[in-house]
């Protein structure tokens, strides 16, 4: 008798993602994870996010963390349906002015 793998389960949901330029390359950032990765290109920094994400997720439920990982990241559990995490959602992006001290 052979016996199958069983598949993972994996609950599909959507991060925000921030792109950002810094010098010659672009950060893809999520504050749901508080992850970041990086690219020469956009395209370069959102398959590294992607490919990233899923490594650590994935090493997150090895470790037996990923609940806690979650938690600490302000992930909660659907109202509906109660297996479900759900992300911290972003309510708005502004720009804000702060003060920085010159060196003396």
């Amino acid at each position: 008798m052979v016996r199958r793998a069983k598949a993972a389960c994996r609950v599909k949901t959507e991060l925000s993602v921030m792109i950002i330029k810094e010098g010659k390359y672009f950060i893809a950032y999520t504050p749901a994870l508080d992850f970041s990765t990086c690219g020469k290109t956009v395209e370069e920094a959102q398959r590294m996010f992607a490919e990233g994400v899923n490594i650590f997720l994935a090493e997150c439920v090895k470790m037996g963390t990923l609940q806690d990982v979650l938690a600490d990241c302000g992930w909660t559990r659907s109202s509906t349906r109660s297996s479900q995490l759900v992300p911290p959602e972003v309510i708005t992006r502004t720009r804000q002015e702060v003060r920085i001290p010159c060196p003396a």
